[in-house]
């Protein structure tokens, strides 16, 4: 609580977009004693720069200081310089990773964007992920034929999670099983359904797709789409789409094309080399052949498909982007940046406020300001750090795409992480960013952290933390699972609508919804800014800020001899988690625990 502070809320700088041109006044909150002096460095074209910050006033024991930053560059950058005698050597930075006492790099500067950012709607979201084989099977599945390379499932069989049949184990679900449920995810509280490729290919998970040109009959084709998109909307929810920029299948039809005729046009969409199989396949996967973005025929091609799913009648409302980092990477060749522009461009002239998610498993800011992607699924910035916190013994859990165990790390170096990682992007991207504790791609929250008790930690932090949480179907009743394969688990339909079962924890379902309703009834929650005032190695807490409301919110993981909250918080409220506190507002926890409180 004592720490200089600031974000890029609006209580900090000045809601909307700047352009080119413009001075932004800036804004840091110093509680206690005031620095002597207080500058703003500012990155202009390559050259640093500073500028006096001057004193405005003094609230409830905090100094604001208000410097004035030019907006020189596309993405500005500037932090801040504090003088005076209560810091080391007379002097500190405040940046993004907080107040350092030494000389820094500009790596963790706060950063001014003048892209526009993601809609508004994306950033007040809660998005809830389906695996369309996975989630539900409508009558009409029984009536397809079973692919032939495909391997027959029943429903409620567990997933093959490694070897010989992981990519072919088939369930059958479809688009109408999902329609059918869509009562689920409005009783939850969702408000963006999320699916993974709806395209024909020869696999469970379709990221091999054989096609753009339609969906998967399988899925119910056309048709199921269109009225699925139709169904969602009318509940005054949001569909997003999944697609494979960076490559397709080896029986697509643009591979077909191009293998079969040398001077057909797809023959520039993809890279071919002399050695076999003749072309470069992602990651050597022969299945999976690399596209080729030098092509500007590929540009027009990819434009039409993504237009053609965001126009009615299919009616999706944008993009949720496959292997984004390494779209357009391929040796010599970096196109990421502009393909992610054209690929906005195109979604804006269709969907003004359409949404465009990069999947990136790593440090994703240099891609961040680049101006295309709106987010990314933030797995370092935010499931990382998490999981490194809160996990218990996993025997045989892989620490997200590394083939290692998951770390044990302490409450510092989890903030410090993410930090590190938030402090890359501009605030604006860091509110749109996809927060999420597991995904198709990953083990189960559940199997990673054990017990309800930190589950319920884990999602407490996942909607109260700045971005837009993702839920993966199942999380919410405790699905289970060691790696993303044996993760997608089929949704046991019987045992929800008994509301518990030994596949459905009722319990869980409810504490889901319950931190989902908090979030929405919160404005500081999906638009405030982020301030830690806790951290130690079993409990995190933080502020999140709004010019109307302010809320602490309280995590541990275990045991925590507790603390007095500062009499400048007011009188607290417990709007999450029932904490009792002390007569001199002294709270403690017994067990893992998250407590929200609205401070006075």
């Amino acid at each position: 609580m004592l720490q200089p502070h600031h974000d890029g809320s609006a209580l900090y700088v000045p809601a909307g977009t700047p352009r080119l041109g413009d001075i932004v006044p800036v804004r840091l909150r110093v509680p206690g004693h005031a620095p002597e002096s207080v500058w703003l460095r500012v990155v202009e074209d390559g050259e640093p720069r500073v500028y006096p910050a001057r004193h405005d006033g003094q609230t409830h024991g905090e100094h604001w200081f208000t410097a004035d930053l030019p907006m020189t560059n596309p993405v500005t950058q500037y932090r801040f310089l504090l003088v005076g005698p209560q810091y080391d050597g007379g002097q500190a930075w405040l940046n993004g990773e907080g107040l350092i006492a030494r000389d820094v790099t500009d790596a963790a500067d706060f950063r001014l964007s003048t892209t526009e950012p993601g809609p508004q709607w994306a950033r007040d979201a809660v998005v809830y992920q389906v695996f369309p084989d996975r989630f539900a099977r409508s009558a009409g599945a029984d009536h397809r034929p079973t692919p032939d390379w495909a391997l027959p499932a029943a429903w409620g069989d567990e997933p093959i999670g490694g070897g010989p049949g992981t990519g072919t184990q088939f369930y059958g679900g479809d688009l109408t099983g999902i329609e059918e449920h869509l009562d689920h995810l409005e009783r939850l509280g969702v408000t963006t359904l999320y699916l993974t490729p709806s395209f024909p290919g020869r696999s469970n998970h379709r990221y091999d797709a054989s096609t753009f040109d339609m969906i998967d009959p399988l899925l119910g084709g056309d048709e199921a789409l269109v009225s699925l998109s139709a169904a969602v909307h009318r509940r005054g929810m949001r569909i997003v789409g999944d697609l494979t920029t960076n490559h397709t299948g080896a029986a697509h039809d643009w591979f077909l094309r191009a293998q079969a005729h040398p001077d057909a046009p797809e023959r520039s969409f993809y890279y071919w080399t002399d050695t076999a199989p003749g072309y470069v396949g992602w990651l050597g996967h022969a299945s999976l052949p690399k596209l080729n973005h030098n092509a500007p025929a590929l540009t027009t091609r990819m434009a039409e498909v993504v237009t053609r799913y965001l126009a009615d009648p299919m009616g999706l409302d944008g993009w949720r982007i496959d292997v984004a980092n390494m779209t357009g990477r391929q040796g010599a060749d970096d196109l990421t940046h502009q393909v992610s522009r054209e690929l906005r461009a195109t979604i804006e002239a269709t969907r003004p406020d359409g949404v465009l998610i990069a999947e990136h498993f790593h440090d994703a800011g240099a891609d961040l300001v680049a101006g295309g992607w709106h987010g990314t699924m933030n797995y370092s910035g935010f499931t990382r750090p998490i999981w490194s916190w809160l996990a218990g013994e996993a025997p045989g859990v892989r620490y997200v795409e590394l083939p290692t165990p998951i770390p044990h790390r302490r409450g510092p170096e989890v903030v410090a992480a993410m930090r590190a990682f938030g402090a890359a992007v501009p605030w604006s991207v860091t509110t749109r960013q996809w927060n999420l504790l597991g995904s198709h791609d990953t083990a189960r929250i559940r199997t990673i952290l054990g017990g309800r008790a930190k589950v319920e930690v884990a999602a407490g932090l996942l909607f109260t933390y700045p971005g837009t949480p993702v839920v993966f179907a199942g999380d919410e009743g405790g699905a289970v699972g060691t790696n993303g394969e044996h993760a997608r688990v089929t949704m046991p339909w019987e045992q929800i609508a008994a509301g518990d079962g030994p596949d459905w924890d009722g319990d869980t379902f409810a504490l889901y919804q319950r931190l989902i309703a908090l979030r929405a009834g919160h404005r500081a929650l999906r638009e405030g800014g982020l301030r830690w005032v806790l951290v130690e190695d079993d409990a995190l807490g933080y502020l999140r800020e709004t010019a109307e409301e302010r809320l602490l919110i309280l995590a541990t993981r275990g045991p925590w001899s507790g603390r007095v909250l500062p009499q400048s918080m007011g009188q607290p409220t417990n709007v999450y988690g029932n904490a009792v506190l002390g007569a001199d507002l002294t709270v403690t926890t017994p067990g893992p625990s998250v407590q929200v409180w609205r401070l006075g």
